[in-house]
């Protein structure tokens, strides 16, 4: 009996984010890091940005993948604010953690657990993940003969199909994603793209995209060159 056809875009509705108590999603003010010895990356650093599709771009070296996990919580900045739908980073760290999604596309961190375990526990982190938009992602994107799998036998490319289909279902108002096209095959693009595409309207999440350049032909809210 013939499979049927993955679900596409159109099908796959992006999970909305609780109301936001302001238009502005993420709020930074005065950003300064530096690594141990260097000299600063960031410093003054200020960015708004409210709903919808966003890019960080440059050249290797100049702070992209630092500054999204700048802005999961991941390093400690020096000086300078961050804030998600008004809650702060500084004052309650969960709480501004369950807003945001970020994984390092290059972690090895769940290498022992399997996709699907993967996938099962996002709820415990994001309170609006949708498991049935991660699953019917997961199934679009061709992973469903390997969500039984430990990360560790995947492909970099299944790796990051696990990643993105995580991010698209969180729900999260900030959803960070670096490289999101990396290694991908040409039917995950373009899902991708019309996924990316569908963002640009999204009435609550904020989605920041981190790569050398922002990819021709999506609809591009902010973008901001390092």
């Amino acid at each position: 009996m013939p499979r049927p056809p993955a679900p596409d875009a159109e099908s796959l509705p992006l999970p909305k984010s609780p109301d936001a108590p302001s238009t502005a999603v993420l709020q930074v003010q005065n950003l300064r890091f530096a690594w141990p010895g260097q000299p600063p990356l960031f410093d003054g650093l200020t960015i708004t940005l409210r709903p919808g599709l966003h890019a960080v771009c440059g050249d290797d070296g100049c702070g992209k993948s630092t500054l999204l996990a700048l802005l999961a919580g991941e390093h400690a900045s020096h000086t300078g604010s961050v804030s998600v739908d008004d809650v702060s980073l500084a004052a309650d760290r969960e709480a501004y953690q369950a807003r945001v999604f970020w994984i390092d596309p290059t972690t090895d961190t769940f290498d022992a657990v399997s996709a699907r375990a993967f996938l099962a526990t996002q709820p415990e982190h994001h309170p609006g993940f949708e498991p049935a938009i991660a699953h019917d992602l997961a199934e679009a994107l061709g992973l469903t003969p390997h969500l039984d799998k430990p990360l560790y036998m995947l492909s970099a490319g299944s790796k990051r199909k696990v990643w993105l289909s995580a991010a698209m279902a969180s729900g999260a108002p900030l959803t960070l994603i670096d490289q999101a096209f990396a290694a991908l095959d040409a039917p995950s693009t373009r899902l991708l793209r019309e996924l990316l595409t569908e963002a640009g309207e999204h009435p609550r999440r904020a989605f920041l995209l981190a790569d050398h350049e922002a990819a021709p032909g999506l609809p591009w809210g902010q973008v901001i060159d390092l």
